[in-house]
């Protein structure tokens, strides 16, 4: 491990890589609205307080998918690493808090740890925290949207990067969509073959799991879901009331993918600017996907992508997998 002063003393670097164009913003979530069937991004549903709720959401017991990864990371952590090996550019897609990514860098001994996330102030204040605990190693945080373009900044290491995507927001993309995000990740190896990804799948499994997973008895995943209503409201200058307004989630077989709506509780209209959208009661405004994958099915896709040498890890019930592959 690196304990030179070099290292210890060297400040976290931040980049804002992406500047927000209101006018562009609105525009997205405007035509998202007036679409025949209303939808919206789910990265806004994670705006600082979104990104807090959905904190909460992961401590929740039907949902199974951060402590299932987490003890297939604690149960496999020394082959993963040796899977790895040592010396990363660690890049932390969607970092959040750098809970996860900490957690690694005891084994791991990452070179670089490069955390993004499109909320940049949520990051900052991690950021700062987490070097305090790791002060021999590099930091270079990036606020960006990494959903459409993965635009890395000079700063960040050439060598080996590792792209860490845990959590199964890869199932926020449509089967197409990851495909051309994989391949994108794969471009940002820098053309050579020491690079590779460490990525958390959901897996496929029985239906109440999935639709308890995404709509618990406490609550905590509808008030994720309906403070969108909210982030709107300051975004666009909606007149969303959100008490007129219920979270639906559930899983859809045809599909492989659980689907989270926002539901019209009573007949109403929503204006904007010179805008308004009429909604009946019942009509919905579609926020999120989550595709579950069979395991060999993602192994394929990553080999589509350009990675290959695959090794996979999941736990006991194989709800979770976690897979390690390089850029071939």
């Amino acid at each position: 491990m690196p304990t030179t002063a070099k290292l210890a003393t060297a400040p976290a670097e931040f980049i804002q890589r992406q500047h927000d164009d209101a006018g562009a913003i609105r525009a997205e979530l405007s035509a998202g609205l007036m679409a025949p069937q209303a939808h919206i991004s789910p990265k806004y549903l994670y705006d600082a307080l979104g990104s807090k709720l959905f904190e909460a959401i992961c401590e929740l017991p039907e949902y199974y998918p951060t402590r299932t990864e987490a003890a297939i990371f604690d149960a496999h952590l020394p082959e993963i690493a040796q899977s790895i090996g040592v010396g990363a550019t660690l890049i932390d897609l969607g970092a959040g808090n750098c809970a996860k990514a900490a957690r690694l860098f005891p084994t791991l001994h990452p070179v670089q740890y490069v955390p993004i996330d499109i909320s940049a102030n949520f990051l900052r204040e991690a950021l700062d925290q987490l070097r305090q605990r790791f002060p021999h190693i590099e930091m270079t945080g990036v606020g960006l949207d990494f959903s459409s373009t993965l635009d890395l900044p000079d700063a960040v290491r050439r060598e080996k990067r590792l792209f860490f995507y845990p959590g199964s927001s890869i199932g926020n993309f449509t089967p197409p969509q990851a495909l051309a995000f994989l391949r994108r990740l794969r471009a940002a190896c820098s053309g050579s073959s020491d690079g590779g990804v460490l990525i958390g799948v959901d897996l496929l499994k029985e239906q109440p799991i999935l639709d308890a997973a995404y709509d618990d008895a406490l609550g905590v995943t509808a008030a994720f879901n309906l403070n969108l209503l909210r982030h709107l409201n300051q975004l666009l200058g909606t007149d969303f009331d959100v008490g007129d307004w219920r979270h639906r989630a559930g899983f859809h077989a045809a599909q492989g993918r659980i689907e989270m709506h926002l539901q019209a509780r009573r007949e109403l209209t929503i204006s904007w600017g010179e805008q308004r959208r009429h909604f009946v009661e019942g009509e919905r405004i579609h926020t999120e996907n989550s595709y579950k994958y069979a395991q060999q099915d993602f192994v394929a896709l990553l080999e589509q992508a350009g990675f290959g040498d695959a090794r996979v890890w999941t736990d006991p019930r194989h709800w979770f997998a976690v897979i390690h592959a390089r850029a071939v």
